[in-house]
């Protein structure tokens, strides 16, 4: 329990912090400084996970949050490879069951738009270890196929 101005909580300080209205540098600042507080694994996902949400509902008010976007993703990945648990309820160390998560796909499919695909298969691979993104590896191997394939026949004429 977390001691709170009206008595207390079971609310982590990390998974209160950021405020639901805060928007652009107040927003980042607010997601940074929930990751320092005190909270559990799950907490930090899905702050991060949130700001990831944000950050792509604001992209086009506030573009330069893109770029956090993708330090918020890759952050929120290295998490859930650190620490499963933070994507799963399961009582395991191992878990062997997930939630769905949306931070990194979110990273992948930006990646696919801007055509860098080559990073998205490999955020992709990785995605695979918590049983989601299998069907995304398979749509970009396909796609790196198809161009290394259109490379090679360029390079014939």
């Amino acid at each position: 329990m977390w001691p709170t101005a009206e008595g207390s909580t079971s609310a982590t300080p990390a998974s209160q912090h950021v405020p639901f209205d805060a928007r652009g540098a107040e927003h980042l600042a607010s997601v940074w400084e929930a990751l320092e507080l005190p909270g559990s694994a799950m907490d930090y996902h899905f702050v991060l996970q949130s700001a990831v949400d944000r950050l792509w509902s604001d992209r086009r008010s506030y573009p330069a949050g893109l770029e956090m976007l993708e330090v918020f993703a890759k952050l929120d990945l290295e998490l859930m490879e650190a620490a499963p648990q933070a994507v799963s309820f399961d009582e395991n160390i191992r878990p062997d069951t997930f939630v769905r998560v949306t931070s990194v796909p979110r990273l992948i499919s930006l990646l696919e738009r801007e055509g860098a695909l080559a990073e998205a298969l490999v955020l992709a691979r990785r995605l695979t270890s918590f049983k989601q993104g299998e069907d995304v590896v398979e749509r970009l191997l396909e796609k790196t196929d198809a161009l290394t394939a259109e490379g090679a026949a360029g390079g014939l004429l």
